[in-house]
């Protein structure tokens, strides 16, 4: 199943899409989700300052577009569109999962070391 070919249409033909256009598709889609993040990090935009859910929203655009990122590398470079809806679930909603788990541990443990070395001892209750 991963060495099957692809099929485009052009113009009313039905060709092949070789492995050279697929890796030249994903430098190119790489490229520019990187570029995105590169100017966003460069100019800071006034309008992405505010804060949403705990973060800056320009933090959150850069949490979203990696995730964007990894999951086409995954999807690609896994070969996940040759495989069945079933697997391509499972490893792509898993990973998902525990990503978001990641950062919600992150904030709040960052939060809580944030308020230590401001305000001294913090005692919460859970």
């Amino acid at each position: 199943m991963a060495h099957e070919h692809k099929l485009a249409i052009f113009r009313g033909l039905v060709k092949f899409k070789s492995n050279t256009q697929k890796i030249w598709g994903v430098l190119i889609f790489l490229t520019i989700v990187t570029a995105v993040e590169v100017v966003l990090g460069i100019y800071k935009p006034k309008s992405l300052m505010v804060q949403f859910l705990g973060m800056k929203g320009l933090n959150w655009i850069f949490i979203i577009l990696t995730i964007v990122k990894a999951y086409y590398i995954t999807w690609d470079f896994m070969h996940m569109r040759d495989e069945t809806k079933s697997l391509r679930r499972m490893v792509v909603w898993t990973a998902i999962f525990l990503i978001l788990y990641l950062i919600f541990i992150l904030l709040q443990e960052g939060g809580y070391v944030f308020d230590v070395y401001k305000d001294g001892f913090v005692k919460r209750d859970f």
